[in-house]
Formats: C-alpha cells, sequence, structure tokens
C-alpha cells in the first residue's frame, strides 16, 4: 500500500495512492488525517484503508491534490553517515567502527514536488539520495532478528546538505537541517510491499544527469542493524524517520563541484517505491 499525505482544497488528510489517483482517507470517518496517528491505530487502520480501496469510491485524481512528506512532521529524523562502501571510497575516509547518527531537524521537511531553497548563506547546497524507514511500533532494545517488525514502512529522502556548515562542527545537524533541506515521499509504501530492502536500486538525476547510480545492497549497516544499535539508546516512536546514507556521486566530490544552483530539478528513484522530485530555487 501507499500510503500518502496531502492536501486538497485546503485540507489536508491522508489516502492511498493507485495509479493516478488517490483513495481520500476521509471516506471513512472513523480514520484520522495525521499518519502517525494512523500509524499507531496498527492493522485496524490499515484495514479501513484496504476496504475503502476495494470499494473504488472516494477516490481523487493525483493531479489534483498537493502531496506532503508522508511524515511531515516527524518525532526524530535521524541520518547515518558513510554507510555505502562506494562513498566511504570517493570521501577518502574510513569506514566507521559503530553506525555514524545524526540528526535533521524536523522543520527541514519538504513534500514531493516542492521547492528546495538555495542557501543564503552559502553557495554549497549538494544532493543526497536516499532509502528511509518509518518506525511503525513503540520500541527499545530490539534485535536485529525482529526489526523488520518495527517498520511501518518505506520512503524516500534527500539529504540536503550544506557543505561548508556540514563540518563547522562535528554533530553535522546544522549543515544538515536548512529549511527545505529534507524532501521525503512522494508517499510510503509499506513494509509487506518491500520485502528486502537493502537490494533495491537507488538513482538520482541532477537535471537529466545521472549522478548516483547504486543499489542499497551496498549499505555497510542495513536497516535492521541500524534499528538494534538506535534502540539500545533510545526509544523509536511511532512516526520517527530514519534515512540511511548515500552512495557515490554526490556534488562535493565531483570535478567540477557539482553543488545545487537555482533552477535544476533533483529527480530521486528508488526501485519499489517511486520518483521523488524537487526543484531548486534561489532564497
Amino acid at each position: 500500500m501507499k500510503l500518502a499525505t496531502f492536501t486538497y482544497q485546503n485540507q489536508t488528510r491522508i489516502g492511498a495512492v493507485i495509479e493516478n489517483q488517490i483513495v481520500d482517507g476521509l471516506g471513512d470517518t472513523s480514520l484520522p488525517s495525521n499518519m502517525i496517528i494512523f500509524l499507531e491505530q496498527g492493522d485496524s487502520a490499515l484495514q479501513k484503508m484496504q476496504r475503502l480501496i476495494s470499494s473504488e469510491a472516494h477516490r481523487i485524481l493525483l493531479a489534483d491534490v498537493q502531496l506532503l512528506a508522508p511524515i511531515p512532521r516527524p518525532r526524530k529524523f535521524l541520518g547515518i553517515g558513510l554507510n555505502y562502501a562506494d562513498h566511504i571510497d570517493e570521501t577518502g575516509l574510513e569506514k566507521p567502527e559503530y553506525p555514524m547518527f545524526f540528526t535533521k531537524q524536523s522543520s527541514c521537511v519538504i513534500g514531493h514536488g516542492m521547492a528546495i531553497e538555495m542557501p543564503i548563506v552559502s553557495e554549497k547546497a549538494d544532493y543526497e539520495g536516499e532509502l528511509a524507514f518509518v518506525i511503525g511500533k513503540r520500541c527499545k532494545n530490539v534485535s536485529v532478528e525482529n526489526a523488520h517488525n518495527v517498520i511501518a514502512g518505506f520512503t524516500i529522502v534527500n539529504d540536503v546538505t550544506v557543505r561548508d556548515w556540514q563540518f563547522r562542527t562535528p554533530t553535522w545537524t546544522i549543515g544538515k537541517s536548512f529549511d527545505t533541506h529534507g524532501p521525503m515521499g512522494p508517499w510510503m509504501v509499506t513494509a509487506d510491499e518491500i520485502p528486502n530492502p537493502h537490494a533495491l536500486s537507488l538513482k538520482t538525476w541532477v537535471d537529466d544527469d545521472l549522478r548516483q547510480n547504486s543499489n542499497t545492497c551496498y549499505m555497510m549497516f542495513n536497516c535492521y542493524e541500524m534499528i538494534a544499535y538506535l534502540s539500545q539508546a533510545m526509544t523509536l516512536e511511532v512516526g520517527d524517520v530514519i534515512t540511511t546514507g548515500t552512495p557515490s556521486g554526490v556534488g562535493v566530490k565531483m570535478k567540477p563541484r557539482g553543488y545545487l544552483k537555482a533552477g535544476q530539478v533533483v529527480k530521486i528513484e528508488i526501485e519499489g517505491i517511486g520518483l521523488l522530485v524537487n526543484s531548486v530555487i534561489a532564497a
């Protein structure tokens, strides 16, 4: 199931994407309009949405809605650095002994079709195409073997990074958290439709230039290992978004540098999920 958060006629709600249409969750008044609350309701909410899909009613053309990020304001928005072997090679850095996590502030999140703003204070904004997963069950001390059970679904994230600001501090947080620098979407695909998240092709284009062409099989720490590691330290909550790192091909390592410029369009495609598209504009 492809679950989306969207705005239609000035009202935000959730729904399920079916080809070029979206099944409006308001067709069942017992369903919430907030994706985190929907996920907290678990199987009962998913079953209600499935009944709406089967009814073939309450449908809106996808072209008539504004897609938002599936989780517009995650409770936690975490990323992992240096998690692809080819990206580690291009940086010249050593493989981390432990997963290296950082925080993206949730105020940076935007949806599919929305604009990435170039910072006023830097010309070094970079793209990073990434697979992300959404936590579907509140959990602590999860084993690697059981970690798949706490994932609600998968989406695409562009971990836009302002490189000079990133390295002003070891935590990377500010350089990862500029407003509009967390594109997410276009929807969330439920975990049952992604049986193996570690065998998905991942491609990133800037305009028509294919910059990243890799596969999630090259992760150093996989999704389940990330959950097991994080949950030893903190309780993971429903709606937390964890993005899993980027492969080689980022702009900072191109010669000449391939930083983003106003007027460009970034497209990220992940097998089994879809295509996340965002234009780049001046601040």
